[in-house]
């Protein structure tokens, strides 16, 4: 009789256990390998959501039509009397050998530099002086920019969307709405050129595709949507800018935004941005705007525009108030310039320009802009305002000069006479040299005067349309203001040679 070792029996049981495991996972594993099937899996992640447009299509249209601009000038180089090279925002310490270093660097590779003054400049090669974008607008090589990208320029390079570069010549540029033209002579080729867009049909929401050479990158394109219409930055009398929050930046300048049928929207132009590059607010050139303006830039190479020749102000609440209008609609005329169509048309400082040719001036940039629409010597219809009676001005448009026309005058200086106080206005006059207005010696710094910015050394040159000369003056048109029913009265200031208007109250309370 065999012994069996001993605690065998557990170590056996053990063994038996791991086999029927085995057994059991083999035929598992043997068993999927026989019927072909594959362990279930959890469903990937899919969303069905409305899918957002591609713009691959847009752009593969529309690239080929849009090129960057390389710009170059006749320049002379920098004196060493001029601004050190480095004198930035960065701050770099006021160090000797530091500034002795970046002068060495900028004399590096140019060691005859101490003669070139001496060296007529106009033999020098141009050199780079600014680079921004372009769009075609015909097949035979006529290509729109913005008027600051070129108006240093002696030459310019197109670089085309492949790379090829290609020279162009400057056919004319409009300071005014910052537009230029230019044209590249392609020996027969044709160019691939885009459209305008009909922008008063643009919504703020629609989505726009800018192209263009941010940073001398060329080819790069943003997304983004109409943010706003009819933004006045500040540019000049024409400003009526499409906003888009497309990223737009140094170099954008000229590039077309474009619609998603491929159309131009209008002209990249300006940023704002405290920091210099992309944050979500740009600038564009209506379309309607460049339109015009380019053709008249390719026939004539400039712009001709009417002339009414009056210096206009806004009319607000408290002025519309003071002339007994019923809205704040309107340009208030400050001033007529001497020999200008205004002036011999009878129109004068106080009268509202209300309409022109039927069409409603609902403010300043509105006459502005539709006076310059119009060429010169067409004769409009002028509503205006007059010592509050409604009467039409036929005037013929002159030829809007090349700068702005200033009336000359002698500075005028308060006469020794004794000041004079209006304390209902809160102001102190004195008559003036040449007995025409009264000068302003002290103003109540808590007064209305005050805070409409009226100051010492002003001139009150009328109130309510009526010349003044004395403070006797100024009190009979208040008391007249006053019987009408009215709470302000009109006060014509002159300040440098430039009239404006401010509505003063007749009494507190």
């Amino acid at each position: 009789m065999s012994t069996a070792p001993k605690n065998s029996s557990p170590l056996r049981n053990r063994l038996m256990a791991a086999a029927a495991s085995l057994a059991i996972a083999g035929a598992i594993g043997f068993g999927a390998v026989a019927t072909g099937t594959a362990p279930v899996l959890a469903d990937a992640v899919k969303v069905d959501a409305p899918q957002v447009p591609s713009f691959a299509d847009v752009v593969s249209q529309v690239s080929p039509a849009v090129v960057s601009v390389r710009v170059k000038a006749n320049i002379q180089p920098a004196s060493d009397n001029g601004p050190d090279f480095f004198n930035g925002p960065d701050g770099l310490p006021d160090n000797p050998q530091l500034r002795r270093f970046f002068k060495q660097f900028r004399q590096f590779g140019n060691p005859d530099q101490d003669h070139r003054s001496h060296r007529d400049h106009r033999s020098e090669k141009p050199r780079p002086v600014a680079q921004g974008s372009g769009f075609f607008i015909s097949d035979d090589g006529y290509l729109v920019t913005n008027n600051h990208v070129v108006q240093e320029g002696s030459a310019f390079t197109v670089v085309m969307d492949d790379g090829k570069e290609l020279d162009a010549k400057l056919i004319g540029t409009d300071p005014r709405t910052d537009l230029a033209v230019l044209k590249v002579d392609g020996n027969g080729q044709k160019f691939t050129y885009v459209d305008w867009a009909d922008d008063s049909k643009v919504r703020v929401g629609d989505w726009v595709v800018a192209v263009g050479n941010p940073f001398g990158l060329g080819g790069t394109v943003t997304a983004g949507i109409v943010s706003a219409r009819g933004r006045d930055i500040g540019a000049g009398p024409y400003d009526d800018f499409i906003q888009i929050d497309a990223a737009v930046n140094r170099g954008n300048s000229g590039g077309p935004a474009f619609n998603l049928s491929g159309q131009v929207v209008g002209i990249n132009t300006a940023i704002f941005s405290p920091s210099g590059g992309n944050v979500g607010i740009a600038f564009a050139i209506p379309a309607s705007t460049a339109k015009t303006v380019v053709q008249d830039l390719i026939k004539n190479g400039s712009v001709a525009r009417g002339w009414l020749g009056v210096e206009i102000q806004p009319v607000t609440k408290d002025i519309a108030e003071s002339l007994g209008m019923k809205s704040d609609k309107g340009a208030l005329v400050a001033s007529a310039q001497a020999n200008s169509p205004a002036k011999q048309s009878g129109i004068v400082a106080g009268d509202v320009i209300t309409q022109v040719d039927g069409k409603d001036i609902d403010s300043t940039k509105d006459l502005a802009r539709m006076i310059g629409d119009y060429a010169p010597g067409k004769t409009v219809d002028v509503t205006v305002l007059h010592n509050g009676k409604t009467q039409s001005v036929n005037v013929e448009l002159g030829k809007l000069p090349n700068s702005d026309k200033q009336a000359s005058a002698d500075d005028q200086k308060a006469s020794p006479d004794a000041p004079s106080s209006l304390a209902d206005l809160g102001l102190t006059v004195t008559k003036s040299d040449d007995g025409k207005g009264l000068v302003v010696t002290d103003v109540d710094p808590d007064s209305d005067a005050a805070d409409r910015g009226i100051q010492a050394g002003d001139i009150i040159t009328a109130v309510n349309s009526q010349e003044v000369s004395t403070t006797g003056d100024v009190t009979r048109a208040m008391d007249d203001a006053a019987k009408s029913g009215r709470k302000s009265v009109l006060v014509q200031i002159s300040r440098d040679d430039n009239n404006r208007f401010v509505a003063l109250p007749i009494a507190k309370g």
